[in-house]
């Protein structure tokens, strides 16, 4: 398992509070010491904590610009969700005109790629689909693959072993990149624009194939930046674009599932949104839908952390760029398109094992059992654990002590409150309890 990850934490900037590690759909996140720490082997990169850290204590690790001046022919590759960033842009082709001019030798849109991933997503359904019982779980997200991957292990069947599109988009661009200029692999850059962090860690770290074709990603909004210089100049852009509204769609929730021309889908956006999807898929409830398109984003990618417009502003954007484009501008021929779908099948990380030895394993389930049902239970987070379960496990784990929960803290203090210690000076208002140690009446 490649340990790569993007999220990382800036410690000097990270308050200590509690939000990061409630929203983590993974329960990768502790608070020790006042600070919030990663288990890495958790982490999937879905960019949550990022989302609601006001501290900004939480940010994505992407490529420096500057990786541009070690190849000779450097090509952009920006997302679908990127040309909803632009206020006052009505021609998609002034945004690919910018992208060369602030230092790129060519585009390629990973929109094109999309359309071809649709089509074959359409040719192969039925054969994906009777492989299991159950929805086709697209894999366009790479937060919500890792998600299935870590905590959904009888799901993993029911993913769509199909190359995410900026990485066939990659292959595509080099190809014709080494055709057109003749140069090696070598000379040629290819550097996509993402719009979360979960992409760039796909990047580096992909799932599926051995190795990406991509050189280098950039965050869009250091790229909007750039592009502010230039965009409001362009008078007569070059006519750049080689994709319709099906490879837009992509953008946003539902975009992908649409272009697969079946009513019987469901999309859902936003973490939680997710895991409650997911969970609904593993007890067989939606056994009756045929295919599901799932983004960890709200919104889907136009809800990335790494994007500046504001989601709905995004795809009001987008739903008036494709108004007046072709249904699709690439079909998949009918050449060996093997290249397209995964070379390793999706197998679940053990991230949450206790121990390698089964019968010890066992033994500390019991214990953190036993430790789960002494806590009360309200899984607070004042402990520095997302919950009490979570709690119980770092207990066993040996990572943290039944007295970090401030309910068990109280207990031990009220021992004292009868030598006459005030407990209000001591205990957080929620934790307190009234003369005799009983709750205080509500008003």
């Amino acid at each position: 398992m490649n340990d790569f990850h993007s999220v990382t934490i800036d410690r000097t900037r990270c308050k200590g509070c509690i939000n990061c590690m409630k929203r983590c759909p993974t329960e990768a996140i502790r608070v020790r010491d006042g600070k919030a720490t990663i288990i890495s082997e958790r982490c999937i990169d879905c960019g949550e904590c990022i989302r609601i850290c006001q501290n900004r204590a939480k940010k994505s690790n992407y490529d420096d610009f500057s990786m541009l001046e070690n190849y000779k022919w450097k090509i952009a590759m920006p997302a679908p969700s990127f040309y909803g960033q632009f206020a006052g842009v009505g021609d998609i082709n002034v945004i690919l005109t910018a992208l060369k001019q602030i230092g790129f030798d060519a585009v390629f849109e990973v929109s094109r790629a999309a359309e071809l991933v649709t089509h074959l997503t359409r040719r192969n359904f039925e054969r994906i689909r009777s492989s299991h019982r159950g929805p086709v779980i697209s894999s366009a997200c790479s937060a919500v693959v890792r998600l299935i991957r870590v905590r959904y292990p009888a799901l993993c069947g029911y993913v769509l072993p199909v190359n995410e599109p900026f990485h066939l988009a990659a292959q595509m661009a080099r190809e014709e990149a080494m055709a057109a200029t003749g140069l090696s692999p070598a000379d040629i850059g290819i550097f996509f624009i993402s719009p979360c962090p979960a992409k760039v860690t796909s990047a580096h770290a992909p799932i599926g194939i051995e190795d990406s074709f991509v050189t280098g990603v950039f965050s869009a909004s250091d790229i909007y930046i750039r592009m502010q210089r230039v965009i409001g100049k362009i008078e007569k852009p070059e006519p750049l674009m080689q994709s319709g509204i099906v490879g837009i769609n992509w953008a946003t929730s539902g975009g992908e599932a649409a272009g697969l021309m079946t009513d019987n889908y469901l999309s859902a956006d936003g973490m939680e949104n997710v895991v409650r999807v997911l969970e609904e898929i593993e007890d067989g409830k939606l056994n009756d839908i045929e295919f599901v398109e799932l983004n960890a984003c709200p919104g889907g990618c136009v809800g990335g952390v790494l994007n500046v417009a504001n989601p709905f502003v995004a795809r009001s954007r987008i739903k008036t760029l494709r108004k007046y484009l072709p249904v699709s501008q690439n079909r998949l021929d009918s050449s060996d398109n093997s290249h397209m779908f995964w070379e390793q099948a999706l197998h679940y990380e053990a991230v949450y094992k206790l121990d390698d030895d089964l019968t010890e394993a066992m033994n500390k389930m019991k214990k953190i059992a036993a430790i789960e049902a002494a806590l009360p239970g309200l899984d607070c987070g004042s402990c520095g654990a997302p919950s009490c379960r979570a709690l119980a496990e770092d207990v066993v784990r040996g990572t943290a002590k039944e007295s970090d929960c401030v309910v068990k803290f109280r207990d031990q203090l009220e021992l004292l409150s009868r030598t006459g210690v005030d407990l209000s000076s001591v205990l957080p208002a929620p934790f307190r309890h009234g003369p005799g140690g009983n709750t205080e009446e509500e008003r």
